[in-house]
C-alpha cells in the first residue's frame, strides 16, 4: 500500500511538472491567436453608398464579399488607409448616353465630370450652348446627357415684295364694269437676316434689312360709274390726283393715257401779256392752256405730255410742245396760264413730266 502510494505521488509530481512547463506555451499561443484574429473597420464607397463594415478579414475581396458587394466584371476597388481606418473604394464601369442633335455617342467611363466626358467625346461647348445637366456634375451608370448646340448665321435671300392695287373712276365704262389697266407684277427685294439655329433646327429669323433689286409694277384697275356711282366710294386718291401706274395715267376724269417714259424738269408759268409774248405760239397756234413752251433741243416741238408737279399741288395735265422761248433752256419748261394772277401763283416748281404715245 505504501509502494502504491509512493508511485502516484510520483506521477503526480511529474504531470505537476509538464503542466508547468506547457502553460507558458498555451498562454503564448492564446495571445497570438487573439493578435491574428483582431477585429478591422472598413469603410466601403459604393459611389454614394457608404457603408462601415468590421471583421476579422483582411482580404479586401472577402470583405467586400461579406459586406454583401457584388462586383461586375468590369468593375474594380482600391484601397487605402486613411486616419487609422482602411478604406476601399469600389469603381464601377458607368456607359453615359451623349445626344448632339441626331447624333448619339454612347461613352463609358468610371465616373468624371459631365464636362470632361463630353470633352473627351470631343464636344467643346460655347456660352450659346445648353446641356440637360450641369457640366460639374459627376457622372452617372444610365445616364443621359443633351446638348443643345444654338448657332446665328446672318443670311442673305430674296424675297417677294406684293405690288400695290390702284383703282381709279372711270365714267366711260359701264356700272361695276372693271378693267385692269396695268397688271401688278411683284418686285423683289434682297433681304439680310440673323437665323438662330438650334442642332440644325431653324428656330427664328430676325429681319436685320432690305434692299429692294427689282421695283414693284401696281396693278391699276378701272371702275366703270357710267350709271353714276357713288364717287365717294372710291379711294380719295382717284378723285383729285391721277392714277399712275406702269406706262399707263388715269385722269381724275377716266380718261385713260399711255406714256413710254418721263423726266423732271423746272416749270415756269407765262401768259400772253407778258412782255415780249403774243397771241400767237412759235408753230402759229393760238396760246392756250394745254400749249407750252420747251426748248426744242430737248423736247421736239409737237410732243404730247402729262405733267403733274412734284408737290402734288398742280395738276397741269395734257399739253403739247407747240412754243419756245430764249431763256426756256434745257430741262426747264414754261406753261401758259389763262392769268397773270395764276402765274404768280404756280411761281416756278418741279414738275414730272410724262411723254404720252
Amino acid at each position: 500500500m505504501l509502494e502504491c502510494n509512493r508511485s502516484m505521488r510520483k506521477k503526480f509530481m511529474l504531470m505537476t511538472r509538464v503542466f508547468a512547463v506547457l502553460l507558458p506555451v498555451i498562454l503564448l499561443t492564446v495571445l497570438l491567436s487573439q493578435t491574428v484574429m483582431a477585429l478591422n473597420t472598413y469603410v466601403i464607397s459604393d459611389g454614394d453608398r457608404v457603408t462601415i463594415h468590421t471583421t476579422y478579414a483582411t482580404d479586401p475581396a472577402e470583405v467586400l464579399s461579406e459586406a454583401g458587394f457584388e462586383l461586375n466584371p468590369d468593375d474594380f476597388y482600391t484601397t487605402q488607409i486613411s486616419s487609422g481606418k482602411s478604406e476601399i473604394t469600389i469603381q464601377r464601369l458607368q456607359t453615359v448616353t451623349i445626344y448632339l442633335g441626331q447624333t448619339q455617342v454612347k461613352m463609358q467611363t468610371y465616373g468624371e465630370t459631365v464636362a470632361s466626358i463630353l470633352n473627351r467625346a470631343g464636344i467643346t461647348l460655347t456660352d450659346d450652348d445648353a446641356v440637360s445637366v450641369q457640366p460639374n456634375t459627376n457622372t452617372r451608370d444610365g445616364m443621359t446627357i443633351t446638348v443643345s448646340r444654338t448657332q446665328y448665321v446672318v443670311e442673305t435671300y430674296d424675297i417677294e415684295v406684293p405690288y400695290e392695287t390702284l383703282y381709279c373712276y372711270a365714267p366711260n365704262l359701264p356700272e361695276g364694269q372693271q378693267v385692269v389697266l396695268t397688271k401688278g407684277v411683284n418686285g423683289i427685294a434682297e433681304r439680310t437676316a440673323n437665323v438662330m439655329y438650334i442642332n440644325g433646327t431653324e428656330i427664328s429669323r430676325t429681319p436685320l434689312s432690305d434692299k429692294v433689286t427689282l421695283e414693284p409694277v401696281k396693278e391699276v384697275i378701272a371702275i366703270g360709274s357710267k350709271a353714276g356711282a357713288d364717287i365717294q366710294e372710291m379711294p380719295e386718291t382717284s378723285l383729285g390726283m391721277p392714277i399712275i401706274g406702269d406706262g399707263v395715267i388715269i385722269t381724275p376724269q377716266g380718261e385713260v393715257l399711255n406714256y413710254s417714259n418721263a423726266g423732271v424738269f423746272t416749270a415756269t408759268a407765262y401768259h400772253n401779256t407778258d412782255p415780249g409774248c403774243t397771241i400767237y405760239t412759235y408753230i402759229g397756234t393760238l396760246c392756250r392752256v394745254g400749249a407750252i413752251a420747251v426748248d426744242p433741243k430737248v423736247i421736239p416741238l409737237g410732243t404730247k405730255m402729262y405733267i403733274v408737279s412734284n408737290d402734288g399741288r398742280y395738276i397741269y395735265g395734257e399739253a403739247v410742245a407747240e412754243d419756245t422761248g430764249g431763256s426756256i433752256k434745257g430741262n426747264r419748261i414754261d406753261l401758259y396760264f389763262d392769268s397773270v394772277p395764276e402765274c404768280i401763283q404756280f411761281g416756278i416748281r418741279d414738275c414730272t413730266v410724262y411723254f404720252l404715245n
